[in-house]
């Protein structure tokens, strides 16, 4: 077993993350235990499980294609049975593991675990078979990566798989379980999600924090999922802060112990979204366009240093688009995109007027290195304009494949990366 405390400890204080400690944020399907009766499996996402008097209780259940290593790994470490499963939030990495702990009790002649969740838990999953198409797609395009890492995310069936049920035990603000003696009082907070519960466990001194602390950026600002809530976020990791925790435990990367650390972590990223959000909302209230907010509010480079404020997965120009979508709807303040053209006869027309598709597509490559935001721009409206042209796509796959290797978060890198993707595909097959 890792110690992964020790782990923990040593990047927040200042250790060299890469030569001595590795990745923070890890997908290894083995348990460390984290104190008496307490243990993590580290997947996407964890599964955080508590020994009780009666069985065992578990926070999240990883995704469909990890559900039943997480089993496993925990089955070699204790074999009461599974008496309550907390989903943090219906994302499917979080619920999708559930069908794999409802089979191990089945074929034990357990019990059926109770599933518990917040109320807005189960509208999730009737949203998800409602857009089963397009969360697979978007899926695809975010996490399409991992697999030709090694690591298959892709679901071959629905997006949510039948065998995560919603939850059949529910509530609205607040409610407290007692699992075989063990009291745990769940909190619900909007932050990634409407439906997001962080837990307090008074017998561990623990908070179990969902995806309010995923060890990088926070994931306010998504630009492919529905709306996030940055400032109801900042706000519930200041209510994580005041507990006082002894643990905390995220179900994304390492688990942080100590007081005083775990305090602070939580502040600094509170601290940091609350900025991000007043910047944005005293900026649409002197009535900037989106366009010139999204190019003015930043984030302090050192912070974004900082091991659980990298922006990895997601980043501060994401979060800024949210909060206008979140306080001020869909139109970004340009009076063109009111109702615009065809994007196809946009892309015509400025071909037409700079001299063809292929005289854009060589432009955003000469721009490619010096300005890849507008060589993007460029070599859009050029496949636009020529859609079956094989010579503007390999200029295309070539500016896109530029642009996702210079970002950093992995929404930025999915979506550039597909794109360059597509665009190979269609050189090839020419």
């Amino acid at each position: 077993m890792a110690d992964l405390l020790a782990m923990s400890s040593a990047v927040i204080d200042g250790a060299d993350t890469a030569s001595a400690v590795g990745p923070i944020n890890r997908i290894l399907h083995e348990l460390s235990e984290i104190g008496p009766g307490l243990a993590v499996v580290e997947a996407f996402s964890h599964s955080i499980v508590f020994e009780t008097d009666d069985g065992l209780l578990a926070f999240d259940t990883s995704n469909p294609q990890g559900g039943s290593r997480v089993v496993a790994e925990i089955r070699r470490w204790r074999k009461h049975r599974f008496n309550t499963i907390v989903y943090t939030h219906g994302h499917v990495d979080h619920v999708g593991g559930c069908g794999a702990f409802i089979a191990d009790a089945a074929e034990a002649g357990a019990p059926r675990p109770c599933v518990c969740g917040h109320a807005n838990v189960a509208k999730r999953f009737e949203r998800y078979a409602l857009t089963d198409g397009y969360n697979t797609l978007i899926n695809e395009r975010q996490f399409g990566q991992f697999r030709r890492a090694g690591y298959d995310m892709s679901s071959k069936g629905p997006f949510l798989p039948p065998s995560a049920p919603p939850p059949d035990r529910t509530y609205d603000s607040e409610t407290t379980l007692n699992v075989g003696g063990l009291d745990v009082h769940l909190r619900h907070a909007k932050g990634e999600t409407d439906d997001h519960t962080w837990a307090w466990i008074p017998k561990h001194k623990a908070i179990c924090a969902g995806d309010f602390f995923i060890w990088n950026f926070p994931n306010a600002g998504n630009p492919q999922k529905a709306q996030r809530y940055p400032r109801e976020w900042a706000q519930a990791l200041r209510d994580m802060a005041a507990m006082n925790a002894e643990l905390f435990l995220p179900a994304h990367g390492l688990p942080i112990a100590g007081r005083a650390r775990i305090k602070t972590v939580l502040t600094e990223v509170a601290d940091t979204l609350d900025k991000v959000v007043s910047d944005t909302i005293a900026m649409m209230n002197a009535g900037a366009r989106l366009n010139d907010i999204v190019h003015t509010v930043k984030v302090d480079p050192a912070l974004l240093e900082k091991p659980y404020l990298r922006p990895l997965y997601d980043e501060p120009e994401f979060v800024v688009r949210n909060i206008w979508r979140l306080y001020g709807g869909w139109h970004d303040g340009n009076p063109a995109y009111l109702k615009p053209a065809r994007e196809a006869v946009l892309a015509q027309e400025i071909a037409t007027l700079a001299g063809g598709a292929m005289a854009l597509a060589e432009r955003a490559r000469a721009l490619a290195q010096t300005d890849p935001r507008l060589a993007c721009h460029l070599v859009e409206f050029a496949s636009l304009a020529a859609p079956d042209d094989a010579r503007v796509h390999a200029l295309r796959a070539e500016v896109y494949q530029a642009r996702r290797d210079g970002e950093t978060s992995l929404m930025a890198k999915g979506i550039f990366g597909f794109a360059a993707n597509e665009s190979s595909a269609k050189v090839e097959n020419t």
